[in-house]
C-alpha cells in the first residue's frame, strides 16, 4: 500500500514540478517554431504514458497485492491485449517521429535566397567569414591555415579577396532574411548551437555542415558549442547580434576584405628599432625586462602576441583603473600611432635574442607541475612554448613576477572582465584552479624550469 502512494506522489510531484517550474524555453528568434511543436508532441505523449504506467502500477500493486487467501492466474497469452498494446504503441511512436520528419525535410532544403555565412570554429574560440560584393565565398583550407593566414584563405583564388574575415566572437545577422552557414572546425568536434534558433550542428574537422534559419527577433544571443571538445570547452562562448539591414550593413562596411589584410605591410625590424627606444626604458634595451620597474621580459614571446596586447592597451582593454601597473603602459602604447608601427616594433623585439628572465618566485616545483600539465599545458605547450592555434603565448622564460601578477589579476577580474577581452574571459574561468596565492607560487615555480 506505501509503495502505490508512493507511486502516486511521485506522479503528482513530477506534474505539478513541470508546470511551476521556472526553467523553460527561451523566447524562439527564428523560423523554426516547428521545432518547439514537436518537442510540445513529445512532451504530451510522454506525459500521458508516463502518468497512465505508474497509475497502473501503483493500482496493480495496490488491487493485486499479496493475499494468503488468493491464487494467482497463470496466463501466458492474451492475443487482445497484446493488439490493443501494439496498436497504441504503434499510434504513440507516429505521434513521437512524425512531426521530425517535417522538420528535418525544411531543416535540409535551404532556400534559394539565402545568404551565406561560414562560422569556424576551433580550441576554444569561435571566428566568421562574410562573402564581400560578389556574394561568394572563397575557397579555404585547413593546409593554410598560419597565424597570418587564420582562416586558411587559399590566395590565388579570386573570389576570397573581397572575402570579410571576422576574428572575433561576435557574428551578425540581418533581421528577417534567411542565412545559410557553413560550418568549419579547424581542429576537433565542435557544435553551433545558438539556444533561442532552437537550431544546432556539428561541425566536423576535415568537412562543411550546415543548417540554415531566418532570424525573426532582434537582440544579442549567446553561441555555445555542445560538444565536448576539451579543457576548455565550457568557455567557447561567442555573441550574436540580430539587427535591422541598415545596421548590419554599416557593420559589414566597417570589417576588413582579406585583400586589405593581405595589403598591409610586414612588420620592418630596423623601423621598429627606433620605435623600441620607448619601450627600452622600462623593458631594457635587449628586452629582457626590469622587476624593479615591473616591466617583463618580452623576448620569447611571438609577435601576434606582442601586437595584441599593444592593442588591448590602446583600446583600454588592458589597464584600467583597477589595473595601476598596467595604467603605465597605456601612454605608452598611444605613441604608436597605427598598425603598422605596432607591427614593427613587434618585428624588431622579435629579433631580439631570447634571454631568460632571473627566478625571483619561490615555490613547491612539484604540486605546481600537478597544477600545471592538466590544466595550463593544454593550451600553452607542455614546455611553456605557446600554442598559437589556441591564442596562447609562450610562458617558459617569462619574468615570474610579471606571471605572478597577471595569474593575480585574472584572478581578481582586474584584468579579463573587459567585454572586449576575449581571450582573457577564458583565462578567468581556467585561473579558478589555483586557489590561493601559494598555488599561484607553486605553478610559477614550475614554469621556472621550463627554459
Amino acid at each position: 500500500m506505501l509503495i502505490a502512494i508512493a507511486i502516486v506522489l511521485l506522479v503528482i510531484g513530477s506534474v505539478l514540478f513541470h508546470f511551476m517550474s521556472p526553467w523553460w524555453f527561451t523566447p524562439i528568434a527564428s523560423n523554426w517554431g516547428g521545432i518547439d511543436n514537436t518537442i510540445e508532441i513529445t512532451f504530451w505523449v510522454a506525459g500521458f504514458v508516463f502518468i497512465a504506467i505508474n497509475l497502473f502500477m501503483a493500482y496493480c500493486i495496490y488491487k493485486f497485492g499479496y493475499n494468503k487467501n488468493r491464487r494467482a492466474i497463470y496466463e501466458p497469452e492474451n492475443k487482445k491485449l497484446e493488439i490493443w498494446l501494439t496498436g497504441i504503441t504503434a499510434v504513440g511512436v507516429a505521434a513521437l517521429l512524425t512531426p521530425g520528419l517535417f522538420v528535418w525535410a525544411d531543416f535540409v532544403n535551404v532556400p534559394e535566397d539565402a545568404h551565406e555565412v561560414e562560422v569556424v570554429g576551433q580550441q576554444w574560440q569561435w571566428s566568421f567569414r562574410y562573402p564581400g560584393a560578389d556574394g561568394l565565398l572563397g575557397a579555404a583550407d585547413a593546409s593554410n591555415i598560419t597565424p597570418d593566414n587564420p582562416f586558411g584563405m587559399v590566395p590565388d583564388d579570386p573570389n576570397g579577396q573581397d572575402d570579410l574575415l571576422v576574428s572575433s566572437k561576435e557574428m551578425h545577422l540581418p533581421l528577417d532574411r534567411p542565412v545559410k552557414l557553413l560550418l568549419r572546425s579547424k581542429d576537433v568536434l565542435h557544435n553551433y548551437t545558438v539556444a533561442q534558433f532552437r537550431v544546432k550542428m556539428d561541425m566536423v574537422p576535415g568537412s562543411v555542415s550546415y543548417m540554415w534559419l531566418t532570424p525573426t527577433r532582434e537582440g544579442t544571443y549567446d553561441i555555445l558549442c555542445e560538444e565536448l571538445c576539451g579543457i576548455g570547452h565550457f568557455v567557447m562562448r561567442g555573441k550574436v547580434v540580430v539587427e535591422d539591414e541598415e545596421s548590419y550593413s554599416n557593420w559589414l562596411d566597417s570589417q576588413m576584405t582579406y585583400a586589405q589584410l593581405n595589403a598591409q605591410a610586414a612588420g620592418n625590424p630596423q623601423i621598429g628599432q627606433a620605435l623600441y627606444a620607448v619601450c627600452s626604458a622600462c623593458h631594457g634595451a635587449n628586452g629582457e625586462g626590469n622587476d624593479a620597474l615591473n616591466a617583463p621580459n618580452l623576448t620569447g614571446l611571438e609577435p601576434w602576441y606582442i601586437k595584441r596586447q599593444i592593442n588591448y592597451y590602446k583600446t583600454g582593454v588592458r589597464g584600467g583603473a583597477d589595473d595601476v601597473v598596467g595604467m603605465a603602459m597605456a601612454p605608452m602604447a598611444a605613441i604608436l600611432a597605427d598598425d603598422a608601427a605596432i607591427n614593427n616594433v613587434a618585428a624588431y623585439i622579435d629579433t631580439l635574442p631570447d634571454v631568460s628572465s632571473p627566478t625571483t618566485v619561490a615555490g613547491d616545483v612539484e604540486v605546481g607541475r600537478a597544477l600545471y600539465e592538466p590544466v595550463c599545458g593544454i593550451c600553452h605547450s607542455e614546455e611553456g612554448a605557446g600554442i598559437w592555434a589556441v591564442n596562447a603565448p609562450a610562458l617558459a622564460g617569462m619574468s615570474d613576477s610579471y606571471l605572478v601578477r597577471q595569474l593575480q589579476n585574472f584572478k581578481s577580474g582586474v584584468r579579463g572582465a573587459h567585454q572586449d577581452d576575449e581571450y582573457g574571459f577564458q583565462m578567468t574561468s581556467m585561473v579558478s584552479a589555483l586557489r590561493d596565492d601559494e598555488a599561484i607560487n607553486d605553478v610559477v615555480s614550475y614554469i621556472n624550469t621550463l627554459r
